[in-house]
């Protein structure tokens, strides 16, 4: 669907009671996310100015004068602000001079902290919301509640969906980036997600580490896409890649700092085993994924096409942008025991409580969808809350205790309790 409308965005209401009670907001995530629509939305008329360090002239006048720079009475929004990452001592000496909340509006497309040449920056003092591209649920002016839900309801929770393979697929390929989401014509958007991973690679991923095989990093990208939702080791790529391991560990290190990729950690209840385990990688984007592996959406419907792992890649990373909004709290992990059963997702609140995920791109599901979960279950008892397996069929079907097949479209269709 085109998105020229101005889309609400959940994150809105974040920044929003961010603003009320804390001194430094930033909004953070990947380029062409609508970082900028965002700060100008929430701020309205409270902005006094807004800075944008992508300009050479605004960049040129933040490393003259840093003090200077950041020197404002009301509200200052600055974009963009790891191109000078020393304006955040500036920042923190003005806020510990005037307190007060709703002092900047800061907004980033690498991970702050990540940045070699940042000092030590704002503890205490700034509250980071962090800003995916848009969900099924905003492109489609639909509920995104599946996390708060399945949490409230357990397997009492019911879904029923019109959504067809075909409509998943298109949704995968289309992703949500708002640029590439507006062009309704393939090629355009083809050319637009060829454009933007070149672009992340030349200009961001340069400010963030020492890079010296370009080629092979874009190599690296299209790797990672043809292995996406799975685990990915960095002596696995060596060989692949002819770069040693630690070049790898750096370069997977940055594509993840600018919101290229996202690393989830196997789940554990020893924390150090859970810091330990080897994550799976997705991408921020499916259709960033999808165009990596030139697949449209008639192609991935074929056998042999990727549908499955890029499907899983995307139901997780709409898991990772709700998890940002949902009133509980959540961790995403995945499980994979000494047995190798597995669970794509695990979802765990802050009192311990289970919610286990599997993704299925079939549209019928059996009693074998179902082991891993059932491994989980057993591990956990009372804790597990529901082992939910996602596939592209219509009905929310029983498969034994707590275990419910359902449409993958409850991720975004499904209403949180709070807001029903």
């Amino acid at each position: 669907m085109p998105t020229s409308q101005l889309l609400p965005r959940r994150a809105a209401a974040q920044v929003s009671d961010a603003l009320a009670d804390t001194r430094v907001v930033l909004i953070t995530g990947a380029r062409q996310t609508g970082k900028s629509t965002l700060v100008r939305v929430v701020a309205g008329d409270r902005l006094a100015e807004r800075r944008d360090l992508d300009r050479a002239q605004d960049r040129a006048a933040a490393i003259a004068d840093p003090v200077g720079f950041v020197d404002s009475p009301e509200l200052l929004a600055i974009d963009e602000i790891q191109r000078v990452p020393e304006l955040l001592l500036a920042i923190k000496a003005s806020v510990d001079e005037d307190p007060r909340p709703g002092r900047y509006l800061l907004t980033g497309s690498s991970r702050l902290f990540g940045l070699i040449a940042a000092p030590d920056a704002l503890p205490g003092r700034m509250e980071t919301v962090e800003l995916w591209p848009f969900s099924q649920g905003e492109l489609d002016g639909e509920p995104d509640g599946f996390v708060d839900a399945i949490f409230a309801l357990g397997p009492e929770l019911r879904h029923s969906s019109t959504v067809t393979r075909a409509d998943y697929a298109a949704r995968i390929i289309r992703g949500g980036l708002p640029e590439a989401t507006s062009r309704e014509d393939d090629r355009r958007r083809q050319r637009f997600l060829d454009a933007y991973v070149q672009a992340l690679i030349d200009r961001d991923v340069r400010q963030l580490s020492d890079i010296q095989h370009k080629g092979e990093l874009r190599r690296l990208v299209r790797l990672l896409a043809a292995r996406s939702a799975t685990i990915v080791a960095p002596n696995a790529l060596e060989s692949a890649l002819g770069l040693s391991r630690p070049t790898i560990v750096r370069y997977l290190q940055a594509l993840e700092e600018i919101f290229l990729i996202k690393r989830i950690p196997g789940w554990s209840r020893n924390l150090g085993t859970r810091a330990t385990a080897a994550p799976k990688l997705i991408f921020v984007d499916s259709g960033i994924a999808a165009n990596e592996l030139s697949v449209e959406a008639r192609a991935l419907l074929r056998p042999g096409a990727p549908f499955g792992p890029l499907l899983e890649s995307f139901v997780l990373s709409e898991l990772a942008r709700q998890l940002t909004w949902s009133e509980q709290l959540v961790e995403l992990s995945h499980y994979r025991d000494h047995s190798k059963a597995e669970v794509d997702a695990v979802l765990e609140n802050r009192s311990g409580q289970v919610v286990g995920i599997e993704v299925k791109a079939a549209s019928t599901v059996g009693l074998d969808d179902f082991r891993g979960l059932r491994r989980l279950a057993d591990r956990l008892g009372d804790d597990f809350i529901a082992g939910i397996v996602l596939y592209t069929g219509t009905s929310t079907l029983p498969f034994g205790d707590k275990l419910r097949a359902m449409p993958v479209s409850a991720l975004w269709q499904t209403s949180s309790p709070e807001r029903a």
